[in-house]
């Protein structure tokens, strides 16, 4: 009985040698791939800024991605920017009139809010679910087909050819629709606490309590939203392998990329900001 229980133990200690050795195994080489995929991407982005300085990329492609990224999204961005402002409005409306009944701050404060965060993040998230998804879908299906290689032979680089111009559109269209959107959003929170809880649209339609730093902050957050999208929807459709499975993926990651990359960058800007001015954001 002892010889076979010493068996038994040898046995197990060695299964558990085998698991931990293949789960080290594994989490290096995903270690490795990550640092791969981070090292892809930061090409991708040097690539496309020395796309723009050699004005690479055709000119005629540039208005076709203004148009598909700005104006087909902007009842998209319209709409739900508008209900999530009736949304907040309406709540903020709901709870003050349980503590104090006083409504006047309630226009002050989401403007602020639209201006320094929700306006140009929510517009953003809602551009990383389409356009990104549009993007990646398209560079994919042109990298399982073989028409980059395509691109290639005839001496013309992919990501002058196909990122630079989707990174000039995607850049200004941002910027532009987190204007549209964030005026919407407070138009129709307005509209929602004047009509369902009598507030005076004078009072709500306040704009004191933003300043030059407030806009300032803005721009810089469309303008880094705008910029990341395409890179990351650009590095996720070059990576598609295979099939149509591969475009699948391709698409998959670039919602979660891009979603990701805008959350990532909305925390490094705010605190940043919050920092260069002495938490007086």
């Amino acid at each position: 009985m002892s010889r076979s229980a010493d068996r038994t133990e040898r046995g197990t200690e060695r299964w558990i040698e085998r698991w931990i050795e293949r789960g080290i195994e594994r989490l290096g080489g995903r270690a490795i791939d990550g640092v791969r995929a981070a090292r892809d991407l930061w090409l991708v982005y040097v690539g496309t800024l020395a796309g723009i300085l050699r004005r690479g990329g055709p000119k005629g492609e540039l208005v076709r991605q203004l148009h598909a990224i700005g104006n087909k999204s902007l009842v998209f961005v319209i709409v739900t920017l508008g209900f999530i402002g009736m949304v907040m409005a309406y709540e903020a409306c709901r709870q003050l009139s349980r503590i104090t009944g006083d409504y006047t701050m309630v226009g002050p404060q989401l403007i602020r809010l639209i201006v320094t965060d929700f306006g140009p993040t929510l517009t953003a998230m809602m551009l990383a679910t389409r356009v990104g998804a549009g993007i990646a879908a398209e560079i994919g299906s042109m990298k399982v087909t073989e028409q980059i290689d395509a691109l290639r032979m005839s001496g013309v680089l992919p990501i002058d050819y196909l990122i630079v111009p989707r990174f000039l559109a995607s850049v200004v269209m941002t910027f532009a629709l987190s204007i549209v959107g964030g005026s919407v959003m407070f138009l129709a929170g307005g509209l929602t606490a004047e009509h369902s809880f009598g507030v005076n649209p004078s009072v709500f339609y306040d704009f004191s309590l933003i300043h030059p730093r407030h806009l300032v902050l803005m721009c810089i957050k469309a303008l880094a939203y705008g910029a990341a999208i395409p890179v990351v929807a650009g590095f996720c459709g070059l990576r598609a392998r295979g099939s149509s499975e591969g475009v699948g993926w391709a698409t998959t990651a670039a919602v979660i990329g891009s979603s990701f990359a805008v959350i990532a960058l909305d925390f490094v800007i705010s605190a940043s900001a919050l920092v260069l001015t002495g938490g007086e954001l």
